[in-house]
């Protein structure tokens, strides 16, 4: 089974510091019928504007993954971690008993754009952690390259959650094959570029903003399909 979800039927938040895209239920968003997908429970896409953040609060028992889109994104937290985030890199944050974070954009004139992606965990009340990396674009072209996952096979970052989160940046006429399993469920979002994704359900056209939620088996064909430049997409394997 796949669903498309269009961009414009996310829920839009635009404050004067920030403006967010929830795809689920999130913070002043409240739908029972789209409350997660799996143990995917947010996935926000944000723009923050110049010298404004989320300044420290807590979390606990939650699996927090960001990815940098654009600009850079300054992560402090209370285990002692400070780190200005550049375009292209995955933070992970297992926050476990508890962890205190800020997230914050240093820039005098730029915006930042990132997504900000909330899964339960697979255990709860291990010790907090925190990681990231930088991924160059180079290194997922045409390819789906995993950035985080239970195992951290090929490099990938570790969570305490069975999923793997994958970044590709696919080239027109391109195609990318990924075996959704049937006992599994696939999220994939589309940040910019065109893309037409097939199975035997049928085939549909992704826009940047749109999403796919994918259940039970499917040979899942992803073609790149942008007029011009790539097509960059994120693509997440769940329970």
């Amino acid at each position: 089974m796949i669903k498309v979800v269009t961009s414009a039927e996310r829920h839009t938040s635009n404050k004067q510091w920030i403006h967010s895209e929830f795809s689920f239920s999130f913070a002043d968003y409240d739908d029972p019928s789209n409350a997660h997908f799996g143990c995917l429970l947010a996935h926000n896409d944000n723009e923050l504007k110049p010298k404004q953040g989320m300044h420290e609060h807590p979390h606990h028992d939650l699996e927090i993954i960001t990815y940098v889109v654009s600009g850079v994104l300054r992560h402090e937290d209370d285990l002692g971690n400070r780190a200005d985030l550049q375009a292209g890199t995955v933070q992970t944050m297992s926050a476990g008993t508890g962890i205190n974070h800020s997230e914050t954009n240093p820039s005098d004139s730029d915006n930042v754009r990132f997504l900000q992606i909330w899964l339960l965990p697979k255990e709860p009340g291990l010790s907090p952690k925190w990681d990231a990396k930088y991924y160059p674009p180079e290194f997922r072209k045409n390819l789906l390259l995993p950035v985080v996952s239970n195992t951290g096979d090929e490099g990938a970052m570790i969570i305490n959650e069975n999923a793997t989160v994958y970044l590709s940046n696919l080239e027109t006429g391109r195609e990318l094959t990924y075996p959704q399993q049937e006992d599994r469920r696939t999220h994939l979002f589309l940040l910019s570029g065109n893309v037409e994704i097939s199975c035997a359900e049928g085939t549909f056209d992704l826009r940047p903003g749109d999403a796919a939620r994918i259940r039970k088996g499917c040979d899942l064909k992803i073609k790149g399909t942008s007029s011009e430049g790539e097509a960059e997409l994120v693509l997440i394997d769940l329970p």
